[in-house]
């Protein structure tokens, strides 16, 4: 499990770890459990910046948190919702879709859901309170639920990533993860429930799309499913903060 761990960090984010792990089925497995585990460092990582930098001044604490959470993943999962985008809402059967997900350059759609979802975040942050435990929630929110979506939804390619990772069957552990969240949610406030289950049901509906544009998943779907979850969730506790006392 530590091989896993260690992996996750190593393929999940830029933080320097400098420890060989071999890239099989074990450890690819137990990399895909430790997803939300990644997502709360990242999601602490990133708070800390805000924590220390908001008493001065909001606007630069909640850009640069945003700025520290997008280099601590390399703009991994950007990339995948950039590539999911041009593919998607380019309206081709399905084999020029894959061909358009897989092309290095980023098309328009992909610039402007890049965009459109950088200041969606930006905006979040500056509107939530409790900052620091919502946005480590809603990066383990994301991770939880791309591993689960990894785990039962079936991949679009025999030979791309998104076969790899479903292919090390993962599906008792990312059960177990879930379990477990669920009991620290609840204990924390159990209204922090909704937001997860928003999270969800997003998830299935990208899901839904992409098996019927390209007939499953591909690593950039899971990238576009974690960074949309990641504003889903965000969203949802401002909701839930709003609306619910």
């Amino acid at each position: 499990m530590i091989k896993g761990l260690i992996l996750s960090i190593q393929f999940f984010t830029r933080i320097p770890i400098k420890i060989q792990v071999d890239f099989n089925e074990k450890n690819i497995r137990y990399c895909i459990f430790f997803m939300p585990l990644v997502g709360a460092i990242i999601g602490s990582l990133s708070s800390i910046i805000f924590y220390l930098l908001e008493p001065h001044n909001k606007l630069i604490a909640a850009f640069l948190t945003l700025l520290t959470s997008i280099i601590l993943t390399g703009g991994l999962h950007i990339d995948g919702l950039a590539d999911t985008f041009d593919g998607f809402l380019a309206n081709k059967d399905r084999q020029k879709t894959l061909e358009i997900m897989q092309d290095s350059r980023i098309g328009s759609f992909g610039v402007l859901a890049i965009v459109l979802h950088i200041i969606f975040i930006l905006i979040l942050i500056l509107s939530i309170e409790n900052l620091p435990l919502v946005l480590i929630l809603s990066f383990v929110n994301s991770r939880l639920v791309a591993s689960q979506i990894i785990a039962f939804k079936k991949p679009a390619r025999s030979d791309g990533l998104g076969n790899l990772f479903h292919k090390s069957n993962p599906s008792k552990v990312t059960i177990i993860n879930t379990v477990i969240y669920l009991i620290i949610i609840i204990l924390i406030d159990i209204k922090y429930l909704i937001p997860l289950g928003i999270n969800y049901l997003f998830a299935e509906f990208i899901s839904h799309i992409a098996c019927k544009k390209i007939d499953g998943l591909t690593g950039d779907v899971y990238g576009a499913i974690i960074e949309l979850g990641v504003a889903v969730s965000l969203f949802s506790f401002w909701s839930v903060m709003t609306w619910i006392s």
